[in-house]
Formats: C-alpha cells, structure tokens, sequence
C-alpha cells in the first residue's frame, strides 16, 4: 500500500507530532541522553511557539505515559479547572449569559500546561528545567519558522485584535504579523520561560527543588501575579457581543496543582486501551470499541460504506452518553463500570441497525434516568450559525470566534518509556494577550453548561469535561503503542478509525493515518456556540462516490469534504523485537515522525 511517507523504524527511540520542528527537538533530547519524558516536555513547549494557533502557556495538557522503571501506566491531568468565582450565578444571573462564551476572559480556568509538564518531569524526567525549555527560548527569542496556517489564523481575528484587543494586536499584527514561511519571534514569552528558568536555579542545585520553584514561578509567583492583574483590569470583547473583565485570580492559580491519576481502560481483542478519565471525552472511544465488539468488522472493507456506517452510529451512541453522563468525577457520579458493562453494551448495541439514525438516544446505565442539554436547542444554534455564515454577517472577525485546534506529540525511548500528550487551548485567538508574559488565557470553560445539576454543569473548582483525548494502547498486557490527534469532537473519532483498521485489517501506523477518514457532527458540539448536526457525517474526498451515495441512501446527512482533510494523527509503537516505529500526519503538511 503507497503511504505519504514511510513508517520511521529503529531501536534507539522515535517522536511524532503535528509540527516537525517539535519532532526534532524531541529526537534531539533523546539524543542527548534524556528519556522520553524529557523528550516529550521540550517538544510540548516548542510546540507553543511554533503552532501559536493551536496551543500556548496558558492552555491545557492531559499526558497518558508509561513508565519502563515503575512498569506502570498513569494519567497527568493538566486540565486546570474552573475559578472559585466562576459560578452559574454569576454568568447566568448576573451577566444575563444562556452559553458560557467562547473567547475572552469568562472561559478561561486554570492554566493547566505548566504544571502538567512539570510535573511528569519531576516523577519521571532526568533533566532540568533550564535544559527542557531551552529550545522553546530559543524559538521564542530568535524566531520560529511559521507556517501558512498561523497567518490564516491571525486573519480570520485581525479586525477584533485592531478594534478590541489591543495587547494581541501589539504581539501578532507588529510588522504585519507573521509572514507564511518566515520567522517570527515572541520576546515577551522568552523573558517569561528565562525568568523562570533563574527563578528555578535560584532555588539551588537539586534538580527536583529547580522544577518546584518554576512550579512556584508560575503558579504563587510573578506570572499569577500578572495574569490576575490583567484579567481583572481589561474589559476583553468576547462571544457574547459585550465585553467583561476575568474572574480568574492569583489565588485560583496557587490553590490548584495538577495530578496524578490511574488511566481508564477496556480490553478490546487481545488489546488494552487506556484513556483519560471522564473528566475528558476519551472514555466515548472505550464506548466505541465496547460497542463494537458485536460486528465483524474485520469482514468489512475498512473504505465501505459498512464500515463507516457502523462504526458512526457506535458512535452516536457513544457520544451521547457522553453527554448524559461524563463531567469531573470530584463533583460528578460517573457510572463509568457500568457504562463499559457487557450487558449495558449488548443491549445499547440493537440499537444500531442498517439505517442511520438521526435521534439523540443517551442510555440509561444501572437504570439511571439520563439528563442532558437540550439537543433541540443545539440543533437551533446550529442553524442558525450557519444562517449568520451564508448571509456573509461577519460574526467571526467581530466576535473573535475562530475556532482553535490542538497539538500532539508521542514519544517512545530506548528504554521502553512512552508518552502520549495533547498540549491545546491557549491559542493566540482565545482571548487578549498578558503583553509581559506574551501569551493569553485559555478557553476550555466554554464546555461548560449553565446548569449545575448537569453532569458537565459549572461548578467553581470543577474541570470542565475536555475533548483532549490522548491514548496509550497494550498489547497482550505490554505497551505497545501511543498515538493521538488534534481535532476536538474529532479526537476519539479518527483515533478510533485508525485503531480498528490497525487490528482488524494489519495495517501499519503510517497506513492507517494515510487511508481517508470521516467524522460526525451528530451530537451536541463542546465548543461555543454548542450546535448539533443530526446525521451529519463528513466523508474525505479520496471515498469513492458510491460510499457517499450508500450512506446516503441508508439515511445518512452525508457530505463530501476534501481530499486530504480528516485526520492529524501521530503515533508510536514497540514491537516484542525491539522495533520502535513511529507514523505522523501528512495532512497540512505539518506532522512529521523522526527516529532511528
């Protein structure tokens, strides 16, 4: 089969993610003697330099890793949550908000990158502070090479940085603002990540007591400091069409920490598949595979109509429970065994048949009455966004709503340490730049719905249900493979996808990212302004017409999209013999594999 690039094979070590310049700068910490957890943090914050617009300081990070010294896996929750003055009173009652906004200061919870980073490198790292964020300095001090997409980006939001957003007009329009190709340098965010750096050796020579006191930096020290005073002092124009200051504050930040946790996990035909908690959306893909297990897709053309079918509709059901149940399991009861129970799934599972259904149809797990947002009013949103846009009302450049993405990057070493982490959020167009730390909140609070008795309802101090979604999978009880994408409501979509055409079809990583994908739009949307689009399935353009044609004639509200336009995932995977091989992404040409 004719891949875009081959599969990286070696024994020493290999890095995949969406930006080659990050892939680099892990192989070259591998190189130098650092494990994989050294790898994956220098790749993590070059990433924020080099993909601007898709992640940055002051956004999230969930890590599934595996350690070869402990012979264990674990989960590093970098999802930060909501501020203690972040309350259903407050947007709802008092600012008058039905939908928490999805730019500005009101989404914004705790940054929860730095922490997360630091401390996987603390429990399972070998390098100092000073040694990881060197490359994200240089990067940010020199300039980094900036890809089409970014200026794109900045085009989309130019109108809100030059009327409303002064401080993001000063960091990403000076001089023009990026040039596609050229270099672009961030020197408030090198003062930051140096002043950090000294903060941290200032604590002494211990390596451990260096990465505490950058914890320290961050978290009780002078970059709270200014994030509180910027938030609360700037009226910042958000979704909503007005303009509010931020309720996040110093003490928000130096009150939370991020943690360690055991990942969830299903085992799916001789594989087990570990995810995040539901406090992310990755156990909907535990809910896929678990579905799944009734069909013989390995019967199946993994480019037929059935397949896609099938599994879409898997997915549905999925995500819809998603929905019903998932939220932040320190304020929500998830009924997650029962959820993943054979007899919940065998009976879930007669609901898929060979028409494609366009009702929303969460479950009702251990007998439990399932409650939801009100998808009718999802399907209105929807419409009516999609009014707005044909009308050619130009509600993204005024309001600032030009959606982000997210990063990835995997790493696997000599040793047989692996790491799977999705760095997002914090992107330059989420809210108005700290102009003395050179980068902006983040927006995850936007998941939120204005209904504490929802699962996903806020709550201050709860973390908002995240679609970050990285996986770790093991083979026969081994680890086997880390792999992920960008992509929100895509994330456990494609990662599913490519999974099951690996198991059941023996394609290679490298393959199984190339083959033309799909995704659904049928359940409400985690993102501002909350759409649902029933039945909607977008198919790549490489499908042969008559799949478009069968899944429209099975019911579907199936599109053609284009050519190479579903799909940005990475992976890495280690064979019984030794073998690391590793697969990225050719999809906008950004993703790159290295290794040997």
């Amino acid at each position: 089969m004719f891949t875009t690039r081959p599969e990286i094979a070696g024994t020493f070590g290999a890095v995949a993610s969406t930006h080659w310049i990050a892939s680099q700068v892990g192989m070259a910490v591998l190189e130098r003697g650092g494990n994989a957890f050294d790898a994956a943090a220098a790749a993590g914050f070059t990433l924020q330099i080099v993909e601007p617009h898709l992640n940055g300081p002051g956004g999230d990070c969930p890590i599934l890793l595996h350690s070869a010294r402990l012979g264990t896996q674990q989960v590093i929750c970098g999802q930060g949550p909501a501020p203690r003055a972040m309350t259903v009173a407050k947007l709802k009652g008092e600012l008058g908000l039905d939908l928490v906004p999805g730019t500005g200061f009101l989404c914004a919870p705790v940054p929860g990158a730095f922490d997360a980073w630091m401390l996987m490198l603390r429990e399972h790292g070998t390098w100092r502070v000073r040694d990881v964020l060197e490359y994200a300095i240089g990067y940010a001090r020199n300039g980094a090479h900036m890809v089409p997409r970014v200026r794109a980006t900045i085009e989309t939001v130019r109108p809100l940085f030059e009327s409303a957003w002064p401080t993001s007009a000063a960091l990403w329009l000076r001089n023009g603002g990026p040039e596609p190709g050229g270099l672009y340098a961030n020197p408030a965010l090198a003062d930051t990540y140096e002043r950090v750096v000294r903060e941290a050796e200032a604590a002494g020579t211990d390596r451990e007591r260096q990465i505490e006191a950058a914890r320290d930096a961050w978290y009780r020290g002078f970059v709270a400091e200014a994030i509180d005073r910027f938030a609360r002092g700037f009226e910042a124009l958000d979704t909503s069409g007005r303009r509010h200051r931020g309720l996040i504050t110093a003490d928000d930040l130096a009150g939370w920490q991020a943690t360690i946790e055991p990942p969830l996990a299903f085992d799916y035909r001789g594989h087990t598949v570990l995810k995040c908690g539901p406090w992310s959306q990755g156990p909907a893909l535990l809910q896929t595979l678990a579905l799944l297990e009734g069909f013989d897709l390995g019967a199946m053309d993994p480019l037929g109509a059935a397949f896609l079918h099938t599994v879409v509709e898997a997915q549905k059901l999925a995500f819809a429970d998603r929905e019903a149940w998932y939220g932040d399991p320190a304020f929500t009861d998830v009924p997650m065994a029962a959820l993943l129970s054979p007899a919940y799934n065998a009976e879930r599972r007669k609901l898929i048949g060979e028409r494609a259904s366009l009702e929303f149809r969460p479950g009702s797990p251990d007998g439990r009455t399932p409650r939801t947002p009100d998808y009718a009013a999802a399907v209105r949103r929807a419409e009516a966004m999609a009014a707005a846009a044909g009308s050619g009302e130009p509600t993204v450049a005024r309001l600032g709503a030009s959606g982000g993405d997210t990063c990835h990057v995997d790493v696997i070493d000599r040793w047989g340490n692996m790491v799977s982490a999705t760095p997002s959020a914090g992107w330059l167009q989420s809210s108005p730049a700290i102009p003395e730390l050179g980068f902006c909140l983040g927006t995850r609070c936007q998941m939120f719905w204005l209904d504490e008795s929802l699962p996903n309802g806020l709550q201050p101090g709860k973390r908002p249900r995240t679609t970050l979604s990285p996986s770790l999978v093991l083979r026969d009880g081994r680890p086997w493979m880390s792999y992920g994408t960008p992509g929100g409501e895509q994330q456990d979509q494609w990662q599913a996808t490519m999974l099951l055409r690996m198991l059941h079809h023996g394609l290679g990583i490298q393959q199984a990212i190339d083959l033309p994908s799909f995704h659904c739009e049928h359940w409400i949307s985690s993102f501002w302004p909350r759409g649902a689009r029933p039945g909607k399935v977008v198919i790549e353009g490489r499908y042969p017409p008559e799949v478009l044609a069968e899944l429209q004639a099975r019911g579907h509200r199936a599109e053609m999209g284009g050519e190479w336009s579903e799909g940005r995932l990475t992976g890495a995977r280690r064979e019984p013999d030794g073998q690391i091989l590793a697969g990225a992404n050719p999809r906008g040409m950004q993703g790159y594999a290295v290794g040997r």
